[in-house]
């Protein structure tokens, strides 16, 4: 079953329901490879991207099981879906209320009219994506693999003196050179002091010895994103870091081992940070343990404070803790790991003791 016939099916979609779909990443998973720009049309008979000159041709090699028509002068996105409305007799019209901003949504509105009836999406296809099809996972699993290879290659090139948007550059090129399609997001090097900055953006400082070095980071390939941190020390670190590394890697092994499917998302996040805080970091881990990955490097469900859902097979989640002590440096560890019935499997491979370099 395809992707856009599982959404029909989810939302039990009769001869007069349609859906317009303009996030990219639910037009990629639903047409399975459309990577352009436009907007995607599924009814109970109809599936159709909507796009621009420049992206027809492309969208007819990426989804070959879709209607490709090419808007114009006369034939905008919008009028476009409501012609096939129209024609295909839509009476309920279901939008991405969370994606469109209130304008585009009017505008959508005022092209089709008020003859249907406007019910929103209710991320229906994220809920689809929650879970991972095998294609899905094997993606998911060679970007980890690059991930991972790109970790051992760049030990090597860490040095004293060294910025850390240098870091960044070779570790962004060197997953290039291991066959990435590109980054699953901003790569983070937090540095020394910086340590304590989540999402640190790697700037001019430069390595010294002695510093906690953590880099966040991740290759996409296939349209699919891994996501794993490592920290690493440059020379002798302190006692105190040292502590911190230790009691994040221990949170992160403990919950590694503990996430499984049917067990609840909060209590995998409260056993990391009950640990956490019950050896005198209560306040420095102030993010979720984890969050799922996939088309998007931050998806549904997380591993947090306010996430009760269940976990399922097939869902692939990151476990990430981590400890941040403003002015002093901070630690993260985390691996993408798949959930299978019996617990799961660690995506990404590189070693997780700490390294001094």
């Amino acid at each position: 079953m395809t992707a856009s016939e599982r959404l029909v099916e989810q939302l039990g979609l009769t001869a007069h329901d349609a859906v317009a779909v303009h996030n990219p990443s639910n037009m990629f998973y639903l047409t399975q490879g459309y990577t352009g720009e436009g907007a995607v049309y599924i009814s109970g008979t109809r599936r159709v991207i909507i796009t621009d000159f420049r992206y027809t041709e492309q969208a007819e090699r990426q989804a070959p099981g879709f209607q490709v028509v090419m808007t114009d002068k006369s034939l905008s996105h919008n009028q476009w879906i409501a012609r096939f409305c129209a024609e295909d007799g839509v009476e309920v019209l279901r939008y991405e209320d969370d994606y469109l901003t209130v304008s585009a949504f009017e505008a959508l509105r005022h092209a089709v009219g008020d003859g249907v009836t406007y019910r929103s999406l209710e991320k229906a296809p994220e809920k689809l994506r929650e879970i991972k099809t095998p294609d899905e996972v094997e993606a998911i699993r060679r970007a980890c693999a690059i991930t991972s290879a790109a970790f051992d290659a760049i030990l090597p090139k860490i040095h004293e003196g060294m910025t850390e948007k240098e870091l960044q550059i070779e570790l962004d090129f060197t997953m290039l050179r291991l066959g990435a399609d590109g980054n699953a997001f901003d790569t983070i090097i937090a540095s020394g002091e910086n340590g304590s900055l989540c999402h640190a953006i790697p700037g001019s400082r430069k390595l010294r010895k002695g510093d906690m070095i953590t880099m966040d980071y991740g290759a996409k390939v296939g349209g699919y994103c891994s996501d794993m941190t490592r920290t690493v020390a440059l020379g002798e670190p302190s006692a105190e870091m040292r502590r911190v590394y230790d009691t994040v890697l221990h949170a992160q092994e403990t919950c590694e081992q503990a996430l499984a499917a049917g067990k609840s998302c909060f209590d995998i996040d409260k056993l990391a940070r009950d640990y956490i805080d019950g050896q005198g970091y209560a306040g420095r881990f102030g993010h979720g343990l984890g969050h799922a990955v996939g088309i998007d490097i931050h998806e549904n469900p997380r591993l947090s404070m306010v996430c009760h859902d269940i976990l399922q097979p097939g869902v692939v989640m990151t476990v990430e803790p981590g400890v941040y002590l403003p002015g002093v440096g901070g630690v993260r560890i985390e691996n993408t790991c798949l959930v299978t019935e019996g617990g799961c499997e660690a995506l990404t491979t590189a070693p997780k003791q700490l390294i001094i370099l």
